[in-house]
């Protein structure tokens, strides 16, 4: 009964570690602010906190008023000397836009500059 009591210990103590992320290798972009120029062009702003070694894909969109894509843009983030890299990027638009920011950011495996 004891040696079962212990497993079961075992058992949560390595699914709550496996549960609680890592510092190192977390991607966290953070809209910063946007702008919209002209009905043809954003830009948005933005941090990407990253492994300052890796390399990143961030996946921009701007919106119009009835939330629809009207811009979309990825863009690679390569290593440099700090985690959080700021960006200010331009993209073209359909239609007038109300709104960017960062839809999602990922880390790109295997990635060379």
């Amino acid at each position: 009964m004891v040696l079962g009591s212990v497993a079961g210990l075992a058992a949560v103590v390595v699914v709550a570690f496996m549960a609680v992320p890592s510092g190192s290798g977390t991607i966290t972009p953070k809209d910063v602010g946007f702008s919209i120029p002209d009905a043809s062009t954003a830009v948005v702003d933005f941090n990407v906190t990253k492994p300052a070694d890796a390399t990143v894909e961030c996946a921009l969109q701007v919106l119009n008023d009835s939330y629809a894509v009207v811009g979309w843009k990825t863009v690679r983030i390569g290593p440099a000397e700090k985690e959080t890299v700021s960006q200010r990027v331009s993209l073209r638009t359909d239609s007038l836009g109300v709104t960017g920011g960062v839809n999602a950011c990922w880390l790109v495996e295997g990635a060379q500059l």
